[in-house]
């Protein structure tokens, strides 16, 4: 009996639910896909299950054609080839158009059914006479789409300062919100070098604990409040927020960490 897959596809490492195949399969194998823009190439992450989809959107959004075979696997690395020189042709013709635009990547399809150009640019461009320019050229269903420095990352970085591939290319889905009080809270240094990805926005990994500080953030008093506990009373002068202590300044001026289960009451 064949079963559905959730794989990784497309230059945007995109997930999804595939119809299977009657035929053997397992985690690592690349296959050929049909999906709503054509016929690509994928690799089954799992079966797909109630928890797999949890992240996905629910629907299937396509099906597995066939295991990739050693012929499949050599096109494969010719389209991957003939995609740098997309990339060179598709500037040239922008700038034969005056068309102010960076390029940053060049999907083509297995199928050939279309070539996605991936760019950057300061604000909307009028690229459709450019289109014409490249459809001309290839012959096929030109798409053109403007990304931002995070999508930029997502496309062509490797490594995190964390030694392992970036998140945004392998097991992201979306990109979370990340904000400078998220660092501040998790007590991250200031410095934009060390706090910011290889976007040059700050890390995607500061969003995966907030919740946790948050959830423990709740139960301590806000600095300057004045507390009670079994060794006096005192004011707050610092949160320790995963370790759910506050630092207490007492009214004979020792200063010591305090348990929030310590505490008896709190007052502004």
């Amino acid at each position: 009996m064949a079963n559905n897959w959730i794989i990784r596809y497309g230059s945007y490492r995109m997930l999804g639910e595939f119809e299977g195949l009657e035929e053997e399969l397992s985690r690592g194998d690349f296959v050929i896909l049909q999906t709503d823009r054509g016929t690509e190439t994928g690799q089954i992450l799992c079966k797909s299950d109630e928890k797999s989809k949890k992240s996905l959107s629910g629907a299937i959004v396509g099906k597995i054609i066939r295991k990739m075979s050693a012929n499949d696997h050599a096109k494969s690395r010719e389209i991957k080839t003939e995609e740098t020189l997309l990339i060179k042709t598709c500037s040239e013709f922008a700038n034969r158009r005056g068309v102010r635009l960076t390029m940053v990547d060049a999907e083509k399809l297995f199928g050939g059914e279309r070539i996605i150009f991936y760019y950057l640019a300061e604000g909307r461009i009028d690229f459709r006479e450019l289109v014409k320019d490249l459809a001309r050229e290839f012959h096929t269903r030109i798409e053109m789409r403007q990304i931002g420095v995070r999508d930029e990352a997502k496309l062509l970085a490797d490594l995190g300062d964390c030694g392992r591939p970036v998140c945004c290319n392998t097991h992201l889905v979306e990109m979370p919100q990340v904000s400078m009080r998220m660092a501040k809270m998790q007590k991250a240094t200031m410095d934009p070098n060390k706090i910011s990805g290889r976007c040059g926005r700050l890390k995607c990994c500061l969003r995966y604990e907030q919740d946790v500080y948050d959830l423990y953030q709740k139960d301590l008093p806000e600095p300057g409040t004045i507390v009670t506990t079994e060794k006096g009373r005192g004011k707050v002068l610092v949160q320790e927020i995963l370790s759910r202590k506050i630092l207490v300044e007492f009214e004979d001026g020792r200063r010591l960490p305090v348990p929030v289960s310590d505490l008896l009451d709190s007052k502004e």
